[in-house]
């Protein structure tokens, strides 16, 4: 079977199997799992221009994933007044001055090479950051607590918080590429994933910037609530034209919404990603990537041609952790898990095909739905199997109690059926 065929049989593949949970489950549940992994394939185009086109080793991809996430509070939610009187203005001069101390500091190290005169900038600094920050954190996170306890955003649609995400992950990007891209690339995954746990740390802990483990929720929706649509007495008339009771079409019709929404945006981002694969400088990044040695014989800046992929393919998974925390209304730090948005991912590029964004794309649909669907008929198996077996049966009980790991199972034979038998992936790079 040719590469081309091949593409358009296993996307075939991806349709049936989400038609077939509208048939055999919900057209609910098929909408549910054909929206996050919208989401999800545009995750894995980013981490595919990162690794499959250049070769870098990000494991800090929940990192970006969750800025994104930010970026819809900072973005869309109301500004709070009373917090902003508090302590907005001298706690945002706190994180200009911080910032300002960190470019001092790394410029007298690189004009002098004296380590003690920086350490010592750096402890000054950090004593008058903390002087200036402490009092009007304190004071905003105090403002009705239970309820608010932050600043707030802007105020902007929710739809301009997509963009804003993608810059806000592409300035952290930059800011760890500076450092890190110079290491190897072990020690680059490693940077990586202890400064995405960094980031991390911060949401949970800097409440009057995200609330913390307080959570942000009800965010704007750029899609109507289903309850003023049940209101709609036109939209109900058309639900009944449909056959559809006003709860079941208003849900439908939202879930339709995003699929819309999301398959726009990773079309547009498909459609860039291959221009770039295609031009000159996608030729380029392959060459740097295949040997080093040689693109810096040819003249190429390899260093700084990294830093500009990361920093792209950062700002493709700050877009999609937008998307991600627009679909479900509410910023949540404690869900953004290594498993799910850094492992998961990894998996969607390889089984897909590393250095094809098809297959990226392609892996990010197909993984999402097992790994939606794994629990469930793993617990319908389960029960088959073990229905034969007494009440009470320690056997029974282990292998019922045992179908939470049936996911994880899945994924990791998923992963070595595809290594052993299309190491490249599905779909491999041409």
């Amino acid at each position: 079977m040719n590469q081309t065929l091949k593409t358009y049989a296993l996307f075939a593949l991806v349709a049936v199997l989400i038609v077939g949970t509208g048939l055999l489950q919900s057209w609910n549940t098929a909408l549910v799992i054909l929206n996050m992994g919208l989401v999800s394939a545009v995750m894995a185009l980013g981490v595919n221009l990162q690794w499959g086109i250049a070769g870098l080793f990000n494991v800090g991809v929940m990192g970006f994933v969750a800025l994104g996430g930010l970026a819809v509070v900072l973005t869309s939610v109301a500004p709070v007044p009373e917090a902003w009187a508090a302590g907005g203005p001298r706690a945002l001069f706190a994180l200009v001055l911080g910032a300002a101390i960190i470019a001092v500091s790394a410029l007298v190290w690189k004009k002098t090479r004296m380590g003690w005169a920086m350490a010592l900038l750096l402890i000054a600094g950090f004593i008058l950051y903390r002087w200036v920050r402490d009092d009007a954190v304190n004071a905003i996170e105090a403002v009705n607590p239970a309820v608010t306890g932050f600043l707030g955003g802007l105020g902007l649609p929710v739809v301009l918080a997509w963009p804003v995400g993608g810059l806000l992950a592409a300035g952290a990007a930059w800011v760890i590429g500076k450092t890190a891209l110079g290491l190897r690339s072990d020690y680059l995954a490693i940077a990586t994933l202890g400064i995405s746990e960094i980031v991390i740390a911060v949401l949970k802990n800097e409440e009057w910037l995200s609330r913390g483990v307080k959570n942000v929720n009800g965010l704007p929706r750029p899609m109507p609530y289903e309850t003023d649509l049940q209101a709609d007495t036109d939209f109900v008339t058309s639900a009944a034209h449909w056959g559809l009771d006003p709860a079941t079409a208003s849900t439908l019709y939202v879930k339709i919404g995003y699929s819309l929404m999301f398959a726009v945006v990773l079309v547009v981002l498909l459609v860039l990603a291959q221009l770039a694969l295609k031009s000159p400088w996608g030729r380029m990044m392959r060459a740097i990537r295949d040997n080093e040695t040689a693109a810096r014989a040819m003249g190429k800046d390899v260093t700084f041609r990294h830093l500009q992929v990361f920093v792209l393919g950062s700002a493709i998974c700050g877009i999609a952790g937008a998307m991600m925390t627009t679909l479900d209304g509410q910023l949540v730090p404690t869900t953004y898990q290594p498993l799910r948005y850094t492992f998961l991912i990894w998996v969607m590029v390889i089984v897909g095909g590393s250095g094809n964004n098809l297959g990226a794309i392609l892996g990010g649909m197909l993984i999402w739905f097992f790994w939606v669907q794994v629990e469930p008929l793993g617990q319908a198996v389960m029960q088959v199997a073990t229905s034969g077996m007494s009440d009470g049966s320690w056997l029974k009980d282990h292998l019922l109690g045992s179908v939470q790991h049936m996911r994880l199972l899945t994924m990791g034979v998923i992963l070595l059926l595809v290594l052993r038998f299309s190491p490249r992936g599905l779909l491999p790079e041409r």
